[in-house]
This record gives C-alpha cells, structure tokens and sequence, in this order.
C-alpha cells in the first residue's frame, strides 16, 4: 500500500505497512493506546513477527498522535473509532480481509468498530480498556481538563473533549454481544494501567468463539519476557482462525 489516508476531517493518518512478500490478501492492522503511537517497541515487534509468517500487517498512529496529522486534545475513542473506519476502508479497497488488533484504549476502539463494522472480520484486544469512566476517574481524576497533563506528559495534555467522551461511553462492554466475529483478548495478570478484570468481564460477555489468554507477571504494553507469549498467541489464533 502506497497511498495516503486521511480521517474524515482530512487529517492524514501515519502509517507503516509490512509486506511479507506472498500473495495473502489478509492483513492485520495494530492499533495504540492513549498517549502511544505506532511505533511504540512492541507494536513494532509484534508487526515485524505476524509478518515474518506471511501476513500483512499495517500498523497506524491515530489522529493527533505520532506524526499523524490533527490535535492531541481532540483525540477520543468515539474519533479514533473513525479514525480505524477510514484505515479498515483503504485496506480493503486494496483487496484485504481485515484483522484489527487494539491496544489499551485502542482495544476500546476495536470493540466499537467491529461491533457496528462488519468489514472487520477478526478481532484482537491486547490489555484492552473496557470501562472507560473508571479508567479516566483512576489515572486523571485529579488533574484539571484542559490545564493538566496525562501521566505529566507536556505533549498530552488533558482535555474535557477526552473526559467527556470516556464519561459518555462509561464502558464497552454492552457492546460485548454485537461483536459477531472471532475474538482473542490477551492480558497480563501485573497490568496496573487496564485491570485484568477488564479483560475477564468483557469476555463473558462475548459470543462464540473467544478465547483468553493471560500471561503471568506481563505488564500493560507486554515488555521484556511478555513480548515473545504475546505475539506467538497473536500468531497462532490468526492462523487458527484463517484455516478454520
């Protein structure tokens, strides 16, 4: 894929496409989490490993992250959900089956996206955020909107546009039964950003089939010895799934 995407607000969305070579025309598209971007370390790896075993992968940074065009404080799951929209819209005007892995708040994305997007063919929350309000009330509830920062990053700044619509959705998890689609959801039991009981709720909640799998002592981006459980469960789910 050489072409530019842009969101519906003509923002243009950075993205890195890997092209394993073969003539696969399934593609699994990564998506971050609040203040990450696409080339967070195991994005990259995880992208760099689904590839080596012959799928394309296109990971993207949302509107206002990264080098994607558009503001910061404009950034909410309900515009990231749009956002996914108008990757999901190039990849299969290119002729792909989709696969949509999210992470952290990005796992949120993908829950509304492919509850109401039936373009989305597979999904894939790794330590996703399913209860948005407590989220937002247990890591910002102290700090001010639209004068603090997240996590006393400058470059992050907290809006009442993020607040106001992690208060409006509350939580995916009703959600839950419109995802008609394949589901994997993987999640560190030492997460101390998106409880593992995220996960676990949102997963009995799902239909058939599901599957989900939780590493011991793996924190909420899967660092160090995480990495490697992390993408081989990615890895062999999609391949389950695409011999089914």
């Amino acid at each position: 894929m050489e072409e530019t995407i842009t969101n519906s607000q003509g923002e243009n969305l950075d993205y890195t496409f890997h092209d394993p070579g073969n003539q696969s025309r399934d593609i699994l598209i990564i998506g971050h989490g609040v203040t990450g971007n696409k080339d967070r370390p195991f994005v990259v790896a995880l992208a760099e490993a689904v590839a080596k075993e012959g799928m394309a992968v296109l990971r993207f940074s949302f509107s206002g992250n990264g080098s994607s065009g558009g503001d910061f404080r404009d950034c909410t799951i309900s515009k990231e959900v749009e956002d996914l929209k108008a990757v999901v819209t190039a990849a299969v005007n290119n002729g792909y089956r989709v696969t949509y892995a999210g992470h952290s708040m990005g796992g949120a994305v993908g829950v509304l996206a492919a509850s109401s997007d039936d373009r989305i063919k597979h999904l894939i929350s790794l330590a996703g955020m399913v209860n948005t309000k407590n989220f937002y009330d247990r890591e910002f509830g102290e700090v001010k909107p639209d004068e603090g920062c997240m996590w006393e990053e400058q470059s992050c700044p907290l809006s009442s546009t993020y607040r106001d619509d992690m208060y409006q959705i509350g939580s995916v998890a009703a959600k839950a039964s419109e995802v008609k689609v394949p589901w994997l959801l993987i999640h560190g039991d030492a997460d101390d950003v998106v409880p593992i009981e995220d996960s676990r709720e949102i997963f009995n909640l799902a239909n058939e089939p599901k599957k989900i799998f939780e590493i011991p002592g793996a924190n909420h981006v899967f660092s160090e010895a995480a990495l490697e459980p992390m993408s081989e469960a990615v890895i062999d789910w999609i391949g389950e799934i695409l011999r089914g």
